[in-house]
């Protein structure tokens, strides 16, 4: 289960939908569609923490909705 907020938008630039974790650094996936987004930095997310630990880096603890609209 994801607890990180996720920032999501659509990119002219790219042409794609952008998913951002702001709480990982780099942690960023891109997909055609919303749902495609979302899914592909799920799959980030898992990535990016089985990198931290095996490069024996801290994995920041979720702290939910960074700023407010």
């Amino acid at each position: 289960m994801i607890k990180y907020e996720v920032i999501l938008y659509w990119s002219e630039t790219d042409g794609a939908f952008i998913a951002e974790v702001p709480e990982l650094p780099g942690c960023a996936a891109d997909g055609q569609t919303y749902s495609e987004a979302l899914r592909n930095v799920e799959t980030i997310i898992g990535e990016w923490m089985e990198t931290a630990r095996e490069l024996g880096r801290s994995i920041p603890e979720p702290k939910g909705r960074l700023v407010f609209a």
